[in-house]
């Protein structure tokens, strides 16, 4: 019963987080999930990427309602990271098969390079965003679009964290759309993405239903609350902090099997 509260609490922290701040749920939650709870990690990754399909078909409906979502955009990007993410699953099938339960230190090496990566991008946001201010998409750059998704589609099927982060941070270094119209773009294709890696890592058991649910349970009123209250408090400084801890958590979960290695 303890563990269930747990996890109910986790998904109500984690939620309450993405509403407040706008983080991604993978950089948030799947940490949580491997030091937290102990989960394996293959298994963290794949449970991981449902909740955030779940959690994001509401916010995808509303942007959809609200018109503020480049089809064409998403389109180019699933083109690319459809094949991605099957290519990442099936690596990581592969690596199970010959190292067995070896993946799971494989997967904490890999989504720890991602929060160093991820944390320091969005350290730099808003940086970024002033210099490709008024930077305009061509008809050459769809094809730019699918190669972006190709990568993040890959990195999620390994990870499931960059759904919305990489794809966001990659789109803002060579496109310039309005802030709305990248959110909501981000967000419907991030469905397709983690809705197609949820599927594959489901079929190969790699999903406990029952976790995503307790998470699910907490995350809802978590995000309501986060969002309302996202106009009270200081954000920026908010994710100046959580990046700070994700940074500090990449690296250790990059220190722990170079230190184990080294003994």
């Amino acid at each position: 019963m303890e563990l269930i509260a747990a996890k109910v609490l986790i998904g109500l922290v984690v939620g309450f987080l993405i509403g407040l701040t706008g983080l991604g749920g993978g950089v948030l939650l799947l940490p949580i999930l491997i030091f937290g709870l102990k989960i394996p990690a293959i298994v963290a990754v794949g449970s991981d990427a449902a909740f955030n399909f779940l959690t994001k078909i509401p916010s995808s409906i509303v942007h959809l309602m609200k018109e503020t979502v480049r089809r064409r955009v998403v389109a180019a990007l699933a083109v690319g990271s459809v094949p991605g993410s099957i290519l990442g699953v099936r690596l990581l099938q592969h690596l199970r098969v010959v190292h067995g339960a070896g993946v799971n230190d494989f997967i904490k090496v890999a989504v720890g390079v991602l929060l160093v990566v991820v944390s320091s991008l969005l350290l730099m946001q808003r940086r970024i965003e002033a210099e490709v201010a008024g930077r305009h998409p061509t008809a050459k750059s769809f094809t730019g679009m699918a190669i972006i998704g190709l990568f993040a589609g890959f990195l999620v099927g390994m990870t499931s964290v960059g759904s919305g982060s990489i794809i966001m941070m990659l789109l803002l270094m060579f496109y310039s759309y309005p802030p709305k119209v990248m959110v909501g773009t981000d967000i419907v294709h991030a469905v397709i993405l983690t809705g197609v890696t949820s599927f594959l890592h489901f079929r190969l058991g790699n999903v406990d239903p029952s976790l995503v649910a307790y998470l699910l349970i907490g995350s809802i009123p978590g995000g309501i609350l986060g969002s309302n209250l996202s106009t009270r408090v200081p954000v920026l400084w908010l994710r100046r902090i959580l990046c700070a801890i994700l940074l500090t958590t990449g690296i250790r979960m990059l220190w722990t099997p170079v230190h184990f290695l080294g003994r």
